[in-house]
């Protein structure tokens, strides 16, 4: 089954109103082989749903995605994308990539955030969700990861954030800013970290 490890930015915090306007993502096997990377801005077709707040989290204006593809050719140029990289092969025209799509697993930082938008995006452009009802969730893995630490004496971080989590493993940004790709990679490598201490763990 192999894993998708996603991070989104959007244009605000509400599904429906406010839009994805970056997408970024890294593809493993099922043993956490990398397969490739993935990153592309979006131009939102709400452009007065455009925050402010948002602007400051993920540093791109709106004239930063002047150039950028919209959201109905983001979706398929990603799905292709994957197919490709997992070296499946999609007869033309198909644009149902159901089939080819229902094992990838998607994973993330509070992942259901970012899959309520993806879902809205798929939704709002009639198109039918493609991916595995398995999720893997950063947030929650950590939490019951860190408790076990914790009733073995060992330190924990005071949050559950990205950063907090990714500095709890030896990783970081590399600036505050908030960059879909960046923090794809990072939630990614705390996840081959916590799979591999589980990896570890034996039953009494």
């Amino acid at each position: 089954m192999p894993f998708l490890v996603l991070d989104l930015e959007m244009s605000g915090p509400e599904p429906g109103y406010n839009e994805i306007i970056q997408l970024g993502a890294v593809l493993f096997d099922d043993n956490w082989v990398e397969k490739g990377q993935y990153l592309t801005n979006v131009y939102p077709e709400n452009a007065e749903a455009f925050t402010a707040s948002a602007e400051k989290v993920h540093n791109l204006s709106l004239a930063d995605l002047d150039d950028a593809p919209m959201i109905y050719d983001v979706i398929p140029a990603f799905e292709n994308w994957i197919c490709e990289k997992l070296s499946i092969r999609v007869p033309p025209n198909q644009i149902d990539k159901t089939p080819f799509l229902r094992n990838v697993t998607i994973c993330g930082q509070s992942v259901m955030h970012d899959i309520n938008f993806l879902k809205q995006a798929y939704t709002d452009e009639k198109l039918k969700w493609p991916f595995s009802r398995t999720l893997v969730d950063l947030h929650t893995l950590s939490y019951f990861v860190f408790r076990v630490l914790q009733k073995n004496g060992k330190p924990t971080p005071k949050s559950l954030s990205l950063t907090a989590i990714a500095a709890h493993f030896g990783f970081e940004r590399e600036d505050s800013f908030h960059n879909a790709l960046e923090d794809a990679i990072l939630t990614a490598q705390c996840l081959k970290t916590i799979f591999a201490l589980g990896d570890g763990f034996k039953m009494a």
